[in-house]
């Protein structure tokens, strides 16, 4: 008998990581054993996640856009963003989603495309988890082609007037401010909306079978009348949501590997303490033979991760790495979840472990801020010159 290692020892990961990201891992690690864990169960269980609660919980620990800088934001390497990313989501993807559309998504967007007014007004509230946001993009019909969107904007004079309908909006229901995205006369525009204007309405899309604690909503824009200074001045055609998708994107390519690790981790748990004929289904050639496939995946994984955040905290990382990135660590998370439940029998399905949760979550994830064949065909792109998405 030898001292097992996790995976990641294996791998020498923590060698890897400088002393300043570790130690914000740690802290987000030590508070998901606190205050997430004890209550995953019922959430997923109940699909009813307090998201207010957690988001002023996020604010106090520091993670609402803790890699933009200024405006109440911590300023963190994306490093220890991503890092952040794979603890929340090796709790649950809906918990790391949640702090994702918050800060990679709708506070990215008025960071990177907002006048300084919109800055000062929503970013230091939205730090501290005060004020809820979401990003408004998808539509009903229009997921990996975001350019067809039907929600439009007009101006009547000093207005402007928002119509159409936008679909599997993480927060909508809950949020205070929408970031919609709309075509317009010129070019698409990004408005932010504040939820209690007239005109707009948001309903929670109920019987989830996936990311079940993380609030799913579609959201109505009935002539809804914003001001001139709602529309973000500096996004200008489809680059500005884009963008965008890319910060959320960049987090997933860590957070999946979290959900991973917390399926692989479990499993081997499970096979030292689970006896079969008389001694610890970890003994047998089989069962070493998928963990350790299992593991080298998951490490190989984890080292890509760590350099697409070295590439992005040089100021280097291009859309394709991270769409190479994203693909990679979804899809080989989510096979890994899938390998570990049937190890884990009977109770592999159940919420006495993670893995099917895990799983099930994954597939989502595998679909969301751009569904595996888009990433694909963006690397395919990188790699031929040839434009193949039509």
């Amino acid at each position: 008998m030898t001292t097992p290692q996790t995976p990641f020892e294996l791998f020498g990961i923590d060698g890897l990581i400088d002393a300043t990201d570790a130690k914000i891992q740690n802290t987000i690690r030590d508070f998901t054993d606190d205050h997430l864990r004890p209550h995953l169960t019922d959430w997923y269980e109940s699909g009813d996640v307090p998201v207010r609660e957690l988001a002023r919980e996020f604010g106090k620990l520091g993670v609402l856009g803790m890699h933009l800088t200024g405006y109440g934001c911590e300023g963190t390497s994306a490093t220890a963003y991503g890092l952040a990313c794979l603890e929340l989501e090796a709790a649950d993807s809906g918990l790391r989603t949640l702090v994702s559309v918050q800060g990679s998504l709708a506070m990215y967007a008025i960071h990177r495309w907002g006048s300084e007014e919109q800055k000062h007004h929503w970013l230091p509230a939205m730090a501290r988890g005060e004020a809820i946001g979401c990003f408004a993009l998808t539509e009903p019909d229009f997921g990996s082609d975001p350019a067809g969107m039907r929600t439009y904007a007009r101006r009547d004079q000093s207005v402007w007037i928002l119509t159409g309908t936008k679909k599997w909006i993480t927060n909508g229901s809950v949020a205070d401010v929408a970031v919609v995205w709309a075509h317009t006369d010129d070019k698409i525009r990004g408005f932010l909306v504040p939820t209690d204007t007239p005109g707009f309405s948001a309903r929670q899309i109920p019987n989830k079978l996936s990311l079940r604690a993380s609030v799913t909503s579609e959201l109505v824009l009935d002539d809804v009348r914003l001001p001139e200074s709602a529309m973000l001045p500096e996004a200008a055609g489809l680059a500005g949501p884009l963008a965008c998708l890319n910060e959320a994107r960049f987090g997933i390519v860590f957070g999946a590997l979290g959900a991973a690790r917390d399926s692989l981790e479990a499993t081997i748990s499970y096979t030292l303490e689970r006896e079969i004929f008389g001694k610890p289904l970890a003994g047998y050639q089989a069962t070493q033979l998928k963990l350790s496939d299992m593991t080298v995946k998951l490490g190989t994984a984890m080292m890509l991760a760590l350099q697409l955040g070295r590439l992005k905290d040089a100021g280097q990382l291009r859309p394709e790495q991270i769409s190479l990135g994203k693909l990679n660590s979804v899809r080989e998370a989510l096979n890994i979840a899938r390998d570990c439940r049937p190890i884990l029998g009977a109770n592999g399905i159940t919420l006495d472990y993670p893995v099917l949760r895990h799983a099930n979550n994954l597939e989502s994830v595998l679909t969301y801020e751009g569904t595996a064949e888009i990433h694909q065909l963006t690397i395919g792109r990188a790699l031929t010159g040839q434009q193949a998405f039509r």
